[in-house]
């Protein structure tokens, strides 16, 4: 078959097919750079909502460190309640003690 063909028609076979395969490439070459701008719009998604969730939580770690000072601040609110019962009973007895000399 090829022997009866001349030199320019052989060339012709030759560019069209090519052609065909440079267009076949080319659009499967748009097609993966559409594919991949979708998965760079998808991956900027999980990093926005990525960054939200963290801001949102970012406090959550500090629970810890507040239910300590306030366990701290109620040992010390109760010691104070003690004290000052402590002196109520001191200056009652005193008030009575004083009382009773008149």
């Amino acid at each position: 078959m090829l022997e009866n063909m001349d030199t320019m028609t052989l060339w012709t076979y030759s560019l069209i097919a090519g052609t065909v395969v440079i267009l076949i490439v080319a659009v499967l070459l748009i097609m993966l750079i559409a594919a991949a701008r979708r998965v760079d719009k998808h991956a900027a998604d999980i990093w926005m909502a990525g960054k939200q969730i963290a801001g949102n939580t970012v406090s959550i770690w500090m629970l810890g460190k507040t239910n300590t000072v306030a366990e701290d601040i109620l040992e010390t609110a109760q010691s104070i309640n003690t004290r000052a019962a402590s002196i109520d009973n001191t200056i009652a007895a005193l008030a009575r003690a004083l009382g009773q000399r008149r």
